[in-house]
């Protein structure tokens, strides 16, 4: 099976079965799927698939497994949607790497392809940004969405990184000595094995091996792995969430302008979380 675009990778992965980032993350999703249910069996609204489908996407962003398998099902049955078994196999292979039962029986059903991505999940994979790149950009950002999904990262937040960070001009310098199109100081660039900053696809390697690793030291936090690329983790650690550092808040809102999710799924095995966390969550952060 040929996979064109990033979130069918993280779907085939088992992007989706990575390790969520809190239990308000969980309420919340179930919360969508209920309301997803809702609108798809007419239980006390009126029915509409339509609002079932974003309600399921939603949650299913979120990792809710069910949610996966009830849009696959949705998708394979044309059940108040146009049938598209292309997107009902994205599904289901979401839900059948959570270990869904069914899913696991139907995807060995469905006669299509995982060859593009479903509409709902569009706003994570970037291409809407992509679309509207300068030429000179594009082979870039299309190698940040190639790379992306490998290192379990959503390729929108790595383009809210690079384009903070050096505007993707492979040939950044910062008066720090960070360099590169995701600005890795020389140390960050040995901690990740990165020989030549000045190459493009080495230094985004790195720059998203170690957005991976903040991501599960900040158990999903956006707002804190963000700080963190920009102040270090030891900044955000001291000061219990993000630095007052003007250019730091400065930082973290602009990425939160093109990536505005506060949380993303995180992969626990590349870091354990930092000692600080507990006492962040206690005070809400």
């Amino acid at each position: 099976m040929r996979l064109f675009l990033p979130i069918l990778i993280f779907a085939l992965c088992g992007f989706a079965g990575l390790a969520n980032a809190a239990t308000a993350d969980d309420v919340q999703s179930e919360k969508l799927y209920s309301e997803g249910r809702r609108y798809e069996t007419g239980s006390g609204v009126g029915k509409n698939p339509q609002l079932a489908v974003d309600r399921y996407c939603e949650a299913a962003q979120m990792g809710h497994r069910e949610a996966q398998f009830r849009l696959g099902w949705l998708y394979a049955n044309g059940s108040g949607i146009k049938r598209d078994d292309a997107s009902a196999v994205v599904f289901f292979t979401m839900a059948a790497n959570q270990g869904h039962p069914q899913a696991e029986r139907l995807l060995k059903l469905v006669r299509s392809e995982a060859t593009r991505t479903p509409e709902c999940l569009y706003d994570l994979n970037g291409r809407d940004i992509l679309a509207k790149a300068p030429a000179e950009r594009k082979r870039l950002m299309e190698m940040v969405v190639k790379l992306a999904p490998e290192y379990g990262i959503y390729p929108r937040l790595a383009f809210a990184i690079i384009q903070t960070e050096s505007a993707f001009n492979p040939a950044a310098v910062s008066p720090k000595n960070a360099q590169g199109l995701m600005q890795l100081i020389p140390e960050t660039a040995e901690r990740f094995n990165v020989r030549k900053p000045f190459d493009p696809e080495q230094n985004i390697r790195g720059g998203l091996a170690y957005l991976r690793w903040l991501l599960a030291y900040f158990e999903g936090n956006v707002d804190l792995a963000a700080a963190a690329y920009n102040a270090g983790e030891g900044a955000v650690d001291r000061y219990a969430g993000v630095p007052p550092y003007p250019e730091t808040r400065q930082y973290v809102a602009l990425i939160r302008k093109t990536y505005d999710k506060p949380r993303h799924p995180f992969n626990a095995s590349f870091a354990p979380p930092s000692a600080r966390l507990e006492k962040m969550k206690r005070a809400g952060i």
